[in-house]
């Protein structure tokens, strides 16, 4: 274990819960003042910094890199093909997928952020402004950040965390205090994140426990609810990497998509086979306009609620779902880890948002209602759209379960993260660790709901989450675009050595004692 890193990054989140717990109103004052600062003044740089990323990520793959194993030259991969997806899968999208897929198509159709919105025009950018939030940009974040570990990691035999992808630059200062200051920043960034997708799961399971069994929607509730969901968390952490997250995974990826698979047939069929077609290549052909739009003129409040409140989740995320998804693919080569992280996970979103969404666009095109509903509660839109198809009770059972999955799933694999870098990059630290972080997610996702709703706005435990994801990712955010000239130089020193006398074989520099590859 690593204990300057494991104190400071708890004395800190931990100072947090206490200062928001009894200053609970001043805390939830200051909430917007802080979303609305970082927006205004940072927010460009999280709109550059992304567009380079995937730029980067994509450019990589075509390059002379993509052959390099990540591991020794004979190493191959722990899981096959479809484990290893489901389980990138659930660590990268899980309950925010299932909390916005309807909402947000939704949301864009009736207030666009320019034009006028219930248009035709409007239900075709609201789809290309969907896929945007939720297609390449984050896969390329979340495989920046997992190349990167994997490739150090596996491959260059440093520890698995994230202070190692900085080594062609840091050199062995990466152990000091610079390397302690990573770690840290990351740790928190993950926190926060994960308790913000933590705090949107128990919000829509809120409401989906509503419409099944006419619960009540309260705060009380929410927090009670991640209290009990960290609790069956626990169970799965004890049982480790193989058969808690990799069983769950598989139960989340599998029973999505009979979920998504059932709203396909039962719902407007020919009407998303052509909107998922139309919406792609609408995406395709706005996509670098999209990319770097920065609202100078107007429209930024628009884009603070929504592309740089993206931006901020998916940065926060990427320390967890990059370490994650390096921590079950070593053995695949650089272009196949990308194609498995930016290429396919993004096609799998698009089929189910234009499943989701389309079904949606197409009731309140035709019928109407959604976008009332969405508007007065966001947390309904999924439950809205199910409603109206046939076994709609049975439906909206299969996604409260679903999203209870991806709690589970997210906080697990949350806990596992955070633990390996504080516990110096051991793939496989101590439980109790992680049984300590998984409770102090929970105690965050429910101190952050308690202080937005104490803020009297109605919207306040949504715009406090927010908020934690877009503060957190800041710095985090600076570490990424350093991070993509340190991958750059590493591979090209490698490339370089290649060519000379005294070039070491990667099976030389990997140390597989120091990162084995099954977990106990």
């Amino acid at each position: 274990m690593n204990p300057f890193v494991f104190f400071i990054a708890a004395i800190l989140i931990c100072g947090f819960v206490v200062i928001g717990v009894t200053f609970t109103e001043a805390v939830a004052t200051r909430v917007e003042a802080l979303q609305s600062f970082i927006v205004q003044t940072f927010g460009w740089f999280y709109i550059a910094s992304v567009g380079g990323i995937v730029l980067f990520v994509i450019w990589l793959m075509f390059s002379r890199f993509g052959n390099i194993r990540l591991g020794p030259n004979d190493s191959r991969p722990e899981y096959n093909r479809l484990t290893w997806f489901a389980m990138l899968f659930s660590a990268g999208m899980g309950i925010g997928l299932l909390f916005y897929s309807v909402a947000e198509p939704i949301l864009h159709y009736s207030h666009p952020p320019r034009g006028e919105g219930g248009t035709i025009e409007a239900a075709t950018a609201a789809m290309n402004l969907t896929f945007f939030h939720w297609g390449l940009h984050p896969w390329g974040i979340y495989a920046l950040v997992g190349l990167a570990l994997a490739y150090f990691g596996y491959r260059r035999g440093q520890p698995l965390t994230i202070r190692s992808a900085f080594y062609p630059v840091l050199g062995e200062r990466i152990h000091g205090p610079i390397g302690n200051l990573i770690d840290i920043t990351a740790v928190v960034s993950t926190l926060f994140g994960v308790a913000t997708s933590l705090g949107l799961g128990v919000m829509q399971i809120n409401t989906g426990l509503g419409v099944v069994f006419g619960t009540p929607d309260s705060v009380a509730i929410q927090i009670g609810l991640i209290a009990g969901i960290t609790a069956v968390a626990t169970a799965s952490v004890v049982s480790g990497v193989n058969v808690g997250i990799r069983r769950l995974s598989e139960f989340n990826v599998t029973v999505g998509a009979l979920l998504c698979i059932f709203v396909l047939v039962a719902g407007p069929t020919v009407f998303l086979a052509k909107f998922l077609i139309q919406s792609t290549g609408y995406y395709l052909q706005n996509l670098p306009g999209t990319t770097f739009w920065t609202a100078t003129f107007r429209g930024e409040d628009w884009l603070a609620g929504w592309t740089v409140f993206y931006w901020g989740w998916w940065i926060s995320w990427s320390p967890f779902v990059g370490m994650f998804i390096a921590r079950v693919s070593r053995g695949r080569t650089i272009r196949e880890f990308i194609i498995g992280t930016l290429l396919c996970p993004s096609i799998a979103t698009f089929v189910w948002l234009s499943v989701f969404g389309g079904t949606a666009m197409h009731q309140e095109m035709n019928v109407g209602g959604i976008a009332e509903a969405v508007d007065a509660d966001i947390t309904i839109a999924l439950f809205e759209m199910l409603g109206n198809l046939p076994w709609g009770a049975i439906s909206s059972v299969a996604a409260t379960l679903v999203i209870i999955s991806f709690f589970v799933t997210s906080s697990d694999s949350g806990s596992l993260v955070i633990d390996i870098i504080t516990s110096g990059g051991h793939p496989d630290p101590p439980i109790r660790q992680r049984l300590f972080w998984a409770i102090l997610e929970g105690v965050v996702a429910a101190t952050l709901l308690y202080t937005g709703y104490r803020s009297g706005n109605p919207s306040g435990g949504l715009i406090a989450l927010q908020t934690a994801a877009i503060t957190t990712a800041l710095p985090f955010c600076i570490i990424l675009v350093l991070m993509v000239y340190s991958i750059w130089l590493g591979l090209h020193q490698e490339h370089v050595s290649h060519r000379r006398p005294e070039f070491t074989p990667p099976e030389m520099l990997a140390l597989p004692a120091r990162n084995p590859t099954k977990a106990e």
